[in-house]
């Protein structure tokens, strides 16, 4: 049989056509979902699974009822932060704790001057903020101070305490003391990064 120049012509572009299809399959990829497998339904292990979400159901409760409670304690020790709006009022409000407290001392003590320390972070989820006051007082009264502090509501302590030399004509001592207080985490300034100068 012969083979005309048409034919030849067609067969050539039949086999170009059939190694172009192959190689097109070969090399190109599909995004084709993955088949999707349904669950074999397993009795046991669906009710398993129920006991398990019944056990979690009847557990809610008694959640529920403990973060109450640890809520409830929260609030109570949180009674102690000294409230304010900012960090300079809630500094304000410990002067003022510790005017009082100096006051009522008898004979009251003199505060000479007070300077207001950085606001640091406590703990993570609290702020700490920090009063120094100088004065002279009698190793009696700076006691019993001390005392008076420690019994206030609100969250406070003595930080540092520096006494210097007694003046012996007067029995008097002077005093440096730093005491600091809680407060909530909202009043400590976020620190940025330090600027170039």
């Amino acid at each position: 049989m012969n083979i005309g120049e048409r034919d030849k012509r067609a067969l050539i572009a039949l086999g170009v056509a059939a190694v172009l299809i192959v190689g097109y399959s070969l090399f190109t990829t599909e995004d084709k979902p993955a088949p999707i497998v349904t669950a074999v339904d397993n009795i046991p292990a669906a009710e398993n699974r129920l006991l398990k979400l019944r056990q979690i159901a009847a557990s809610i409760p008694a959640r529920e009822q403990m973060l109450a409670q640890v809520r409830g304690e929260l609030a109570l020790r949180e009674k102690g932060l000294i409230q304010a709006d900012t960090a300079a009022q809630a500094q304000a409000q410990l002067v003022q704790i510790l005017r009082k407290v100096a006051r009522s001392q008898s004979p009251p003590v003199d505060l000479r001057n007070t300077e207001m320390g950085q606001v640091r972070t406590f703990g993570g989820s609290y702020g700490e903020i920090s009063v120094s006051a100088s004065f002279e007082c009698g190793i009696e009264q700076l006691l019993t101070l001390l005392a008076e502090l420690t019994a206030q509501p609100e969250a406070i302590a003595t930080s540092e305490l520096r006494i210097g030399t007694a003046n012996p004509r007067q029995k008097t001592i002077p005093v440096r003391m730093t005491i600091t207080g809680l407060v909530r985490g909202e009043l400590v300034p976020d620190k940025k990064g330090t600027a170039s100068l």
